[in-house]
């Protein structure tokens, strides 16, 4: 078989929601596929799961970009799609990505969130502002020949490599070159507490000193809380259709631009 894209998900003690995303991808309207799961020694079942959707699972760490740049390693596709593990796909995204890829360097795959609970409602409430918003959505679906051209993910971020690599492709070639496709992948935020996505925020932001330099143009659109509530106050309907939730929204994002903050000081 002629595998034309390799998806690539890397995992770490991700039993709960694993199945779910496999299944997502063997379901997949398009069948020239190989799934590559890259795991961080989780201590559950994850890796036993995996292996009942394919032979290629690995060990491999310190952290998502490294597990991420060592499936591309392995991988056999002309295209590489990066997913997370608590992730599903609808069926035809890699289709649809197939498709779209001619003409672009690398593609986004639009995300909505959902989970259990107030927290996760507010969570997915704030990712429905960014569907559309290239300074935020941030490309999953690479031509192999481009993600190897730029050295793969970049191993000394963590959380803001998903921004650094299609940003560097940008600057190269040209907005133009990043495309979208309309197919939605849903994000599973499970029982999602504030301390956790609090915690999160602040480690992911103790590496975003390197990013800041490298990508200023965009890091200081997203690090701006102003640009931010102006971009949520744009749709006030949507913003406050349920005004607990609104507001909720708007308290765990400035409760995590804290928390971030805090984290690139290093404290």
């Amino acid at each position: 078989m002629n595998i034309k894209v390799s998806v690539i998900i890397p995992t770490k003690n991700s039993e709960e929601t694993i199945e779910t995303c496999l299944k997502s991808i063997k379901n997949q309207s398009s069948q020239d596929i190989e799934i590559i799961v890259v795991d961080n020694n989780s201590t559950d079942k994850t890796k036993q799961i995996a292996k009942k959707y394919t032979n290629l699972v690995f060990n491999k760490g310190p952290e998502r970009s490294a597990q991420r740049n060592f499936g591309a390693k392995v991988a056999k596709g002309t295209y590489l799609l990066f997913i997370d593990s608590d992730m599903k796909l609808m069926k035809d995204v890699v289709k649809e990505c197939i498709e779209k890829i001619n003409g672009h360097k690398a593609l986004v795959i639009p995300e909505e969130s959902f989970g259990v609970g107030f927290w996760a409602k507010c969570k997915a409430l704030e990712r429905s502002f960014y569907l559309g918003v290239d300074w935020i959505e941030a490309a999953r679906f690479f031509d192999e020949k481009i993600f190897r051209q730029f050295g793969g993910y970049d191993e000394s971020q963590t959380g803001t490599e998903d921004y650094d690599l299609p940003q560097r492709i940008k600057q190269k070639y040209g907005d133009e070159s990043i495309g979208r496709i309309n197919s939605l992948i849903l994000h599973n935020e499970g029982k999602l507490s504030l301390v956790r996505t609090l915690s999160k925020k602040h480690y992911y932001a103790k590496t975003m000193q390197k990013y800041a330099k490298t990508n200023k143009k965009y890091f200081n659109k997203q690090a701006s809380i102003s640009n931010r509530y102006k971009l949520y106050f744009s749709e006030p309907q949507k913003l406050f259709s349920n005004p607990i939730v609104g507001a909720g929204m708007l308290f765990m994002k400035t409760a995590e631009f804290a928390a971030g903050g805090l984290g690139y000081l290093g404290l």
